[in-house]
Parts: C-alpha cells; sequence; structure tokens
C-alpha cells in the first residue's frame, strides 16, 4: 500500500514483494537507507578504483544534506563512519528551501547519496528534491557516478501524497516517479495517524541496493529477509497503520489534511495581519505558505520592533496555560567542526530565534481560535513587563503558573494571574498580584487579561 501510494515501480526480477520494512520511527528509516546507499557505494567505488576489501573498507564515504537534517542523520553520521557535507539554505527569501544547486554542488565521487527532506522539522518547507533530480541526472552522466537520493519525507510522505488531488494546488512529483530517488522513508506516526514509534522505509528495487542490508533467516521456518537493526518488535505500529490506511482511505487523508492545512491558514493569516501598537507587524511568517507545504506555521517576532523578550520568551509564557510551541534559535551544532555553534541557515546569526505551531489532525478550529486568544493574552503580559519574561522570573517572583480561572457567570468572564514569591522574601517586598477586572465577553471568549498589579 505505501509503496504504491509513493509510486515505487513495480517488482522486477522475479520478485513478488516490494522492497521495504516497518521500522522504529523514522530514524532506523533513515539508518537502514543510509546503510543500503553505503554499502552500493562501496561495491560501486571498488569496482571504479579495482580496490581490495580492506581497501575500500577504509574509505570513508560522504552524504550530502541541508543543515536542517533531523537528529536520525547525525547518529548516521557519527555510528557508521560516514561524512557530512552540508548545504546551507536561507530562510528570508527561500524559507529553509535549499537550492538544488547548492546540494549538487557538495556532491563528489565519494557522495554515496544525497538527502532531501521532505518537510524540514523547523518550518515545513520541502526541498525541491524535483529539482535536484534533475541537476543529479546530469551529474551522473557527465561523471559516469550513481549517485542517487534518499527522500527523507518523515512529515511529508503521509502530507504531500493528499495534496493537490482536489483542486488546489500540489507539489509536483517528489517521491518514486523521480528516476534519482532510489529509497523512501516516512514515520507513520507524525501526519500518519500511526502509533508512536512506527516508521518505514522503502526502497526503488532489490538489486544493488535493498539486498545490501537483507539477512536471510530460516530458522523459524520457510524462508524470510529481515531488513531492520533489530528482529523481535511489536506488530502494534505495521497494524494500526495498517487500520488507518484502510479505515481513512485516499479520501479520509485528503480531507485531513485539507482541514489541517485550512487550520494553518487561518493562524497563518492572524499570524501577518497582527500589529503592534506601533502599527509595525507583529510577527514575521517564515513558512512556506498555504499550500506545497507541511500544515505548519512557522513565525518570529519582527526584529524591528526591538522587543525585551524573545520567541523562546513566547514559547515558554504560552506552555503556562499548556499550549506548546516551539521555539528555537537557528543555529546547530557542526560536528565536522568539533561541534562548534554555527548558523543553521545562510542569511540570518544563530542566536536568531523562532516558532512553529504544528498543526495536527486534532488542532480543530475551535481550538486555534483558542490559541489565538491565549496569543493576544500572553502577547498583554510580555509587552507590560519592561525586562521580558525571563528577567520576571529572576526577579524574585518565581512564576509557577499562569492560569487564566476560566469563570463564567452571567456572561461574565474572569482571569487571574497567580504567581509565587520566592520563600525568603520578606512580607514587606513580596509583590502582590490581584486580579483584576472582569468584562461581559461571550461565553466562547471565556477569559480575557486586563491588568496585573
Amino acid at each position: 500500500m505505501l509503496a504504491k501510494l509513493w509510486h515505487a515501480p513495480p517488482p522486477s526480477d522475479g520478485e513478488k514483494n516490494y522492497c521495504g520494512a516497518g521500522t522504529v520511527g523514522s530514524t532506523e528509516a533513515c539508518l537502514l537507507a543510509g546503510l543500503a546507499h553505503k554499502f552500493r557505494w562501496r561495491k560501486w567505488y571498488k569496482k571504479q578504483h579495482n580496490l581490495t576489501d580492506e581497501e575500500v573498507n577504509g574509505i570513508r564515504p560522504n552524504l550530502v544534506i541541508s543543515t536542517c537534517y533531523q537528529a536520525a542523520w547525525e547518529k548516521m553520521f557519527r555510528y557508521f563512519d560516514v561524512d557530512a557535507k552540508f548545504a546551507y539554505p536561507d530562510i528570508l527569501e527561500n524559507k529553509m528551501a535549499v537550492g538544488a544547486d547548492d546540494l549538487v554542488a557538495q556532491v563528489d565521487e565519494k557522495t554515496m547519496a544525497v538527502v532531501c527532506i521532505l518537510g524540514n522539522h523547523y518550518n515545513g518547507v520541502y526541498d525541491p528534491v524535483w529539482d535536484v533530480d534533475t541537476k543529479l541526472k546530469a551529474l551522473n552522466a557527465e561523471k559516469g557516478w550513481q549517485v542517487g537520493i534518499h527522500l527523507d519525507a518523515a512529515s511529508g510522505g503521509f502530507v504531500a501524497p493528499f495534496q493537490g488531488l482536489s483542486g488546489e494546488e500540489g507539489p509536483p512529483p517528489f517521491d518514486f516517479r523521480l528516476d534519482s530517488v532510489l529509497s523512501l522513508s516516512s514515520s507513520g506516526h507524525k501526519f500518519g495517524e500511526g502509533a508512536i514509534g512506527t516508521g518505514w522505509v522503502v526502497f526503488r528495487q532489490r538489486k544493488d541496493l535493498a539486498e545490501h542490508i537483507a539477512v536471510s533467516v530460516t530458522y523459524l521456518g520457510g524462508h524470510s529477509d529481515s531488513m531492520t537493526l533489530n528482529f523481535s518488535r511489536p506488530a502494534t505500529g505495521p497494524y494500526v497503520q495498517f487500520y488507518k490506511l484502510m479505515r481513512l482511505g485516499m479520501s479520509g487523508y485528503t480531507q485531513k489534511v485539507q482541514n489541517q492545512m485550512r487550520v494553518a491558514a487561518y493562524l497563518r493569516k492572524y499570524m501577518k495581519d497582527l500589529k503592534h501598537s506601533s502599527g509595525k507587524p507583529r510577527f514575521q511568517v517564515l513558512d512556506g505558505g498555504d499550500t506545497c507545504t507541511l500544515p505548519v506555521v512557522a513565525a518570529r517576532i519582527n526584529p524591528d520592533l526591538k522587543l525585551h523578550y524573545d520567541d523562546i520568551d513566547l514559547q515558554h509564557a504560552l506552555s503556562e496555560s499548556h499550549w506548546y510551541v516551539s521555539g528555537y534559535s537557528l543555529g546547530f551544532e557542526n560536528f565536522n567542526n568539533g561541534g562548534a555553534m554555527e548558523n543553521l541557515v545562510s542569511d540570518v546569526p544563530a542566536e536568531t530565534t523562532m516558532f512553529r505551531i504544528v498543526c495536527k489532525s486534532n488542532l480543530t478550529m475551535s481550538l486555534a481560535e483558542q490559541l489565538i486568544d491565549h496569543f493576544n493574552e500572553v502577547l498583554e503580559v510580555l509587552d507590560s513587563l519592561p525586562a521580558g519574561y525571563n528577567a520576571m522570573k529572576s526577579n524574585h517572583l518565581k512564576v509557577t503558573r499562569v492560569s487564566f480561572a476560566r469563570a463564567s457567570f452571567g456572561g461574565l468572564s474572569f482571569a487571574k494571574v497567580n504567581m509565587d514569591e520566592e520563600e525568603d522574601d520578606p512580607p514587606s517586598k513580596r509583590q502582590k498580584v490581584d486580579f483584576v477586572k472582569a468584562e461581559k465577553t461571550p461565553c466562547r471568549k471565556r477569559y480575557s487579561l486586563h491588568h496585573v498589579c
């Protein structure tokens, strides 16, 4: 089912089944695909240079990838003696979609594969795998190489196939329809509605690819191949995934993705339209827009406002009311350079912060409206604090909770901020936090913060 979803070519050479495996999350899927590409490259390189097994085993291949990679690939580099060659995207113009020219420019004779990311975990943008395929085929033809693409579709594998099916704009071919795509990995639990820890890897063919990681097993009776890092595992993930695929079908997944994209577009419009008291935009939106991307809203507080708090402070403030909006800085530890902190993207420094909202299928439009209410309340509080959210916590005023008492009596909505003072402060120095005010509002808007004393 999944091989057909991602347009894998029919099995050839007498094989009855497609090549792939269920894995423990997409991390194992990435590692398996990486190993298959490594052994495929080793066989080719040995023949090209007339080397012995011992000689070729001492040569480290490299893998070309965007700096927006997920942690699975760092494990590939560290655990399996593979060098990393990074391509740096920009965020302000291309929204973290790494350029095809930048990726292919890193390819050399020791490159075992190019990894394209179908929805990075910073802002959900797809790498232009279709352009990489075109340029990589031309390079292989010129140099006599056989470098292929691994598509890391951890998130996009259960989103992109269902975009563009109802008349809206969809992505260009991104999967096995492209000749250079030799393997594809995806997570069943991110957007596939599967159980936690479900992953999948699919190969274009067995010959000179999947066969390199297949281990034949006969002691259980009959003959079977194992392609996974560990042998025994629960069947929960595959069974739940199978049920969801059968239960929802193409139409169900398509409707699910469309709804997620609508919710994301609603939140994105809020981010774009919201103004600061100065009249300037409150946020700078940094994701791929309303189509051909993951249902993710990514933005940063407008740096032109020069506020005394950042996106990390905003994340912590929202988490006090149990909204978890990931905030992070745009730097990464380059293990090629001794773990030095370097810029993740080419056009802003590593200290730059941003945040994202991942619109899963359980984030309904009603919940999105509540999230907007919380954004407005939290921003009002942060604006009122002269030294920022972090300074507030360290100024002998330990914030244990920012809770909004959600009580409605006769249409009155009450809001409250609870803060605990440090126990060693004398009573005369303790700051009192009272409440405040109630206003008549519709019952949907259950809380309204107006003033903190």
